[in-house]
């Protein structure tokens, strides 16, 4: 069975029910389903065939879903590019997955003298047969090709086949009792996992009505979430943050149609998940995936919640902590990375893929990262987990985020540094004073540096690599 065969749950035995809606416009599922198959046409008639990439280079449209479901239906390999990327690294991602053809919005950065006008192919789709193009496909398929963020170097492309995504989405939508009955409110890029994955994927299988949207305003979001009447959000824990400043009325009267908000693709600080219950009465579930595996661990959706963790393993997911690492196995883990033969040996260790990411798990099972690998500390002897210390920063007043990094040190090896972002007056003073008074003395950062931003991914993933590397 591949993606076709579940979307068609939807497809066809809904479809004459409202699917979506995108800036004003409302769409029944039927409807959409013959524009993936008028673009599949498209596509197949400028030489696309299974097995090809198609380099999607967009922001979230119409366009973006008739391209994914035009390559679903034809066995091309979807590859979308993250549209925050410019000319170096979209060259990258060019030069790696070799696509027969790219499709993007306007100017392109990428330096291709062939590009596709998605608004240009879509008209010149809509005039085109919607009859469902044949192929033959089994679940092991690749579906897409997903770079990594690259916050350490140069992204990978990460093989997700019918299967992984498939799994992926059965188990979001059996585990958080997603229905039909549900209203998505989706402001997630579909470029992305998150988005493609969680969003659109458990959308075309479960038949709730979506609302798309371009992006994530936070200025507009509580009109948005007043005018549709979701009853599940996905989000990014940044897109919470914005969420708090919204007046306790509005946040109450959202609340209220809710059933579901969800975070993840960057980890929730505990102080952000407490006061989100308090103003809006509901506990963010926070759960934990990669772009390798889609989603490995969640909290439960009946049950606790817990502030801090990432729950507990999803059906079909095997975990294992070696070494401090977190390893997974399961339906949902990509076969490999793309051309990178090397790479996908390393990342696998008796059938399990190695996270990078560090990790400690409750007596009663419950799961909590503890930071990426490659970000542990080690001073004087002694492991110094950031996010320990930076989830601590988080609960002073005057510091709006934090980031911890460690810097070398001539006698201790390293040592650990927070870059702040302050809101209202930025005492350092006042921090070391406190962390003095609550943390063991080599956690104390050596330094406390005031910055405007901190640089992040475009799901809001810090990039610590690009942070200063100075402690003065």
């Amino acid at each position: 069975m591949n993606l076709s065969n579940l979307f068609d749950l939807t497809l066809v035995e809904r479809r004459d029910e409202i699917g979506l809606e995108f800036q004003g416009r409302i769409f029944t599922f039927g409807e959409i389903d013959r524009r993936g198959n008028r673009m599949a046409r498209l596509l197949a008639g400028r030489g696309l065939e299974a097995g090809d990439r198609l380099c999607v280079y967009l922001a979230n449209s119409l366009e973006m879903i008739d391209l994914y479901l035009a390559c679903v239906k034809l066995g091309v390999i979807f590859v979308p590019i993250n549209i925050l990327y410019r000319e170096r690294e979209v060259a990258h991602i060019l030069g790696d997955a070799e696509p027969k053809a790219i499709v993007s919005g306007g100017d392109f950065p990428g330096g291709a003298t062939t590009v596709w006008n998605a608004a240009e192919a879509a008209r010149e789709a809509s005039a085109l047969s919607d009859e469902r193009p044949q192929a033959d496909l089994d679940g092991d398929a690749p579906a897409a090709i997903i770079y990594t963020s690259g916050t350490t170097g140069a992204s990978k492309g990460a093989i997700l086949t019918h299967n992984n995504f498939g799994a992926n989405a059965i188990n979001v939508i059996t585990c958080w009792k997603i229905s039909d009955a549900d209203r998505l409110l989706l402001p997630l890029p579909l470029f992305h996992v998150h988005g493609l994955g969680n969003g659109l994927c458990s959308w075309l299988i479960a038949g709730y009505r979506m609302r798309l949207l371009e992006r994530f305003e936070h200025q507009a979001a509580p009109q948005q979430f007043l005018d549709f009447g979701p009853t599940v959000f996905f989000g990014v824990p940044t897109m919470y943050v914005r969420l708090l400043e919204v007046a306790p009325a509005v946040a109450r009267q959202i609340g209220a149609s809710m059933r579901l908000f969800v975070s993840g693709s960057a980890p929730l600080p505990a102080q952000v998940l407490e006061e989100f219950r308090e103003l809006y009465g509901h506990a963010i579930l926070e759960r934990y995936g990669m772009t390798e595996t889609l989603m490995n661990i969640g909290n439960p959706y009946s049950g606790e919640r817990r502030a801090g963790t990432v729950g507990l393993p999803f059906p079909g997911v095997s975990v294992k902590i070696a070494g401090g690492e977190l390893y997974v196995r399961g339906p949902n883990v990509f076969p490999g990375y793309w051309k990178r033969e090397e790479a996908t040996r390393a990342a696998f260790v008796d059938g399990y893929f190695r996270t990078g990411d560090l990790a400690e798990r409750s007596t009663d099972g419950y799961y909590t990262l503890k930071g990426r690998k490659s970000d542990l500390i080690i001073s004087g002897g002694f492991n110094i987990y950031p996010r320990e210390i930076e989830e601590f920063l988080l609960e002073q007043p005057g510091v709006a985020e934090a980031a911890v990094v460690g810097l070398p040190d001539r006698v201790r090896g390293e040592v650990p540094v927070a870059y702040i972002v302050p809101k209202g007056v930025f005492d350092p003073d006042a921090l070391e004073q406190a962390c003095r008074a609550k943390l063991a003395s080599f956690k104390v950062p050596r330094s406390f540096q005031a910055v405007d931003k901190l640089p992040r991914t475009a799901l809001g993933k810090i990039q610590k690599h690009l942070l200063p590397l100075s402690g003065e």
